[in-house]
């Protein structure tokens, strides 16, 4: 066993340059897909307000999926510093918005947390806790636009209104069971290959649809700000809604092509030009994919760097908890 040690943290330093190298040529790959000159044309043409109001909603849609982790800390109860957490979360969410789950969502989360100090099992349930939480305030959202009908679909399409209507329905119907688990199971936790999931109270499920709800609100305010105020608001987040759920079934990194794609198809109705369309996604792709993408390699960077430093004194305040 004396011997193991060595090689193994031999193997963690190979892994984690390896680690490293992997997202380095994910970004180059990445990077070479897009057309920066067009986006840069794109920004310019925005005047001063669109462009300042479009980069606060932005600030202020990381800041609540930050507010995610910050959920899961009060459920893990584990002692990390919440700026230390608001960080992580930021960061794991720039890539994995433009690098998959796999990366951002997952990998990079493990990395970083681990490296932080915390044991595997919690950052699987702050793992867990935080897809949950996205997704029931995209359920909630869907459930509300979809079954009123904000959304009128291409007849092309491979779903008709009537059935979009349904889909509303039934996840509106998820939203009660979620409600009313939290509120009266009496059975509250569930294990999943050895991981403990506890149901929530009802009160903190609420807060976990609140905050999402705003974050999904936010994203489509800023294609709103960017597309002129030309379309309705809630029939631009019932598009939104719809492409996210199609770039996670087509699963294309940053959902390149299909963002674009559904958003021409159903805007195509409205008082607006394919142009002006294309432009807006520019501009949101480069204000919330691409800066805060750079910004979070940078941070990436610092908390690698400062990773033994932190561990080393979250270790001695958990200690003294």
């Amino acid at each position: 066993m004396a011997g193991a040690h060595p090689r193994w943290r031999v193997a963690k330093k190979i892994l984690t340059w390896l680690f490293l190298l992997a997202v380095a040529v994910l970004l180059v790959l990445y990077a070479r897909k897009v057309d920066w000159q067009e986006v840069w044309q794109v920004v310019r043409s925005y005047n001063r307000i669109v462009l300042l109001s479009a980069v606060a909603l932005v600030i202020v849609s990381y800041v609540l999926y930050g507010c995610y982790d910050l959920l899961g800390r009060a459920y893990c109860g584990h002692k990390l510093a919440k700026r230390q957490v608001m960080l992580v979360s930021c960061i794991c969410y720039a890539f994995n918005l433009t690098l998959s789950t796999w990366v951002g969502g997952i990998g990079m989360r493990y990395r970083l947390y681990s490296r932080l100090g915390l044991p595997g099992a919690t950052i699987t349930r702050l793992f867990s806790l935080s897809i949950a939480t996205n997704w029931l305030g995209y359920v909630l959202l869907g459930g509300i636009i979809f079954s009123i009908g904000v959304v009128e679909l291409p007849a092309h399409w491979y779903i008709s209104d009537g059935t979009l209507r349904l889909i509303g329905g039934a996840l509106l119907l998820m939203i009660a069971v979620y409600l009313w688990g939290c509120a009266f199971a009496r059975r509250r936790h569930l294990t999943i290959k050895g991981q403990k999931l506890v149901l929530p109270s009802w009160r903190f499920a609420l807060l976990q649809m609140a905050i999402s709800s705003a974050n999904w609100m936010a994203m489509g305010a800023i294609i709103w700000l960017l597309l002129g105020k030309e379309v309705d608001y809630f029939f631009v987040l019932g598009v939104l809604l719809v492409s996210s759920i199609a770039g996670v079934i087509v699963h294309i990194p940053a959902g390149i092509g299909v963002l674009e794609a559904v958003f021409i198809a159903l805007l195509a109705g409205e008082h607006t030009t394919q142009g002006k369309i294309i432009a807006a996604l520019l501009a949101y792709r480069m204000l919330y994919f691409f800066i805060p993408l750079a910004l979070a390699t940078v941070g990436y960077l610092w908390l690698e760097g400062r990773a033994k430093k932190l561990k080393a004194k979250n270790e001695k305040v958990m200690a003294k908890s």
